[in-house]
């Protein structure tokens, strides 16, 4: 009998980090039915251990990714805004005579 639940991502972050455990947890699970009887842990002991290292590898990049766009978005915002603002024009157009 199988399970199903449903997750909501909001992130793409949220949704790497859960199919990359769900991947995991369904490697781990096929390691253990596998594995010969005494060699259970072993087995998905070597499994799990590079497994999580790699899925926390990717979960800081992808951290750090999102962070360095956020920063760039912000940063572009603020330059044009230090832009106008030192133009004098606010968004509005020079006026003539």
């Amino acid at each position: 009998m199988s399970q199903r639940t449903t997750f909501h991502a909001d992130t793409p972050l949220q949704a790497l980090l859960v199919e990359q455990a769900l991947l995991l947890a369904q490697q781990l699970q096929a390691s253990a039915d596998a594995a010969p009887d005494g060699q259970v842990l072993a087995r998905v002991e070597a499994l799990a251990v590079p497994a999580a290292r790699e899925l926390a590898r990717k979960a800081v990049q992808a951290t750090l990714q999102a962070q360095a766009e956020q920063t760039e978005k912000k940063g572009r915002r603020a330059e044009a805004v230090a832009v106008d603002a030192a133009s004098g024009t606010k968004g509005m157009p020079h006026a003539t005579s």
